[in-house]
């Protein structure tokens, strides 16, 4: 896949580039809402499961991760067409040739691992590296490993690959996750949809995105009972036919602007938002002080520019609770708040990077294991930081829109892989934000 091009200059040249902000303003307008990366990743997946054509339109195409995946899946045979300007993208794998993943595509992104349950289904053998991504704690893939394995799978690791073959095809099982993984739950669902025969899929996750591929897949051929649950009933077939899906619109990124609008005040219409997948993140945004109203698919945020919100306790936790890549984002409106919150991350133990940096700002955080008091404090003053992950990235954008003074955001390459046009976007409602080089 062609890589994006930001003004004419190609992001794979983001290390040279940082993201100036002059905060103050209020954000006022429109801002459309992409493509969910989380959704579009395993999505992409599903053209190895046939040699049919398979098309994503609202596909967020700009993202690193975006066509990381898909030179990926062109690597392993895939044939890939993208509809310039349509945020359209045409899958066909006639030919699955390859079956390795080699590291040096697998460590640009943790989302590679789920080529291996569609791989093993159609090939019977896969050679995937372990994988790379953001450096926000272990998330181990032993739970995919032993998940195939119930299925027939012989696994191995060698030379830091994952080395799987199932010589007569993959079986029917009932797979019991000790823990909620998504990835998890995704790779073992497309496995799932060659084996014929019932495979049951008890404590799966219950995300937005896995219910996206569910729906997929359906269309695709296969039959899933439990869609949206956590236990999903899988009948496999062993030809899938072509299918058009459109990809959900991404929560992760609506509830960013929902709290840059938080943040900054002003009155935001985010389009072809769903606000059904983000009632844990709403409701405690009004607690907060908030206000929303739904219109169709679109989503209005506002907020007085003058009005201070509250502090307010967060717990991340398994959909429908409050999710993990909103973490930092809600950290970062807390150090602003009146009195003070408290922000408990149970689902990675290594989330808290974005800390030292919002205390650069002027922040009031005290961090003690997995969680964080933030204290409100009257105003945040601008400063040169540096992301850590992509979420973390978001989050001291956010800091920068509301900073008294020039914030420089440094290694913005991690933004890239999750945030399509962010720059343009909130310029588009009045931030004072741009790259600069």
């Amino acid at each position: 896949m062609a890589v994006a091009t930001v003004d004419g200059e190609s992001v794979a040249q983001d290390g040279l580039e940082k993201i100036r902000i002059v905060g103050g303003n209020a954000l006022n307008g429109s801002i459309a809402v992409s493509g969910a990366k989380n959704a579009a990743l395993p999505l992409m997946c599903v053209s190895l499961l046939t040699e049919q054509p398979i098309t994503f339109t609202n596909m967020p195409l700009a993202l690193r991760d975006i066509q990381n995946m898909g030179d990926l899946l062109a690597h392993l045979g895939v044939k890939i067409t993208v509809e310039d300007g349509k945020a359209t993208l045409h899958l066909q794998g006639g030919n699955i040739d390859n079956s390795v993943a080699p590291y040096d595509m697998v460590r640009k992104m943790r989302a590679s691992i789920l080529v291996l349950g569609p791989l093993l289904a159609r090939t019977g053998k896969a050679r995937v590296s372990l994988p790379g991504g953001c450096a926000i704690g272990t998330r181990p893939v032993d739970l995919h490993i032993a998940a195939l394995e119930q299925m027939g799978a012989i696994i191995k690791i060698e030379d830091g690959y994952i080395v799987a073959e199932a010589p007569n095809g993959l079986q029917p099982a009932k797979i019991l996750f000790p823990k909620v993984t998504v990835t998890g739950t995704e790779n073992i669902m497309m496995a799932a949809a060659l084996v014929e025969g019932e495979t049951v899929l008890a404590n799966a996750a219950m995300e937005p995105e896995v219910t996206d591929l569910a729906e997929c897949l359906v269309k695709m051929g296969v039959e899933i009972d439990g869609i949206g649950t956590s236990r999903l009933v899988i009948r496999g077939k062993k030809q899938l036919q072509a299918a058009t899906h459109a990809v959900i619109a991404d929560r992760i990124e609506t509830g960013t602007f929902m709290i840059a609008v938080a943040l900054c005040g002003g009155e935001v219409r985010l389009q072809n938002a769903r606000p059904d997948t983000l009632t844990a993140l709403m409701s405690l945004l009004e607690k907060a002080g908030v206000k929303f109203t739904e219109d169709g698919s679109d989503i209005i945020v506002s907020k007085p520019k003058d009005v201070r919100l509250k502090g307010i306790d967060i717990m991340t936790e398994p959909y429908p609770a409050f999710p993990t890549d909103m973490q930092a984002q809600f950290m970062t409106m807390l150090t602003l708040c009146e009195g003070a919150g408290m922000v408990t991350e149970t689902i990675f133990e290594n989330r808290f990077m974005h800390v030292p940096e919002l205390v650069r700002m002027g922040a009031n955080i005290s961090v003690q294991g997995n969680s964080a008091i933030v204290r409100g404090v009257d105003q945040l003053k601008g400063a040169p930081v540096m992301a850590t992950d992509l979420r973390a990235s978001v989050a001291l954008v956010l800091a920068g829109l509301v900073a008294e003074g020039e914030t420089f955001v440094h290694r913005i390459y991690h933004l890239d892989r999750g945030y399509e046009h962010v720059v343009e976007k909130l310029s588009g409602v009045g931030a004072q934000i741009e790259r600069v080089r």
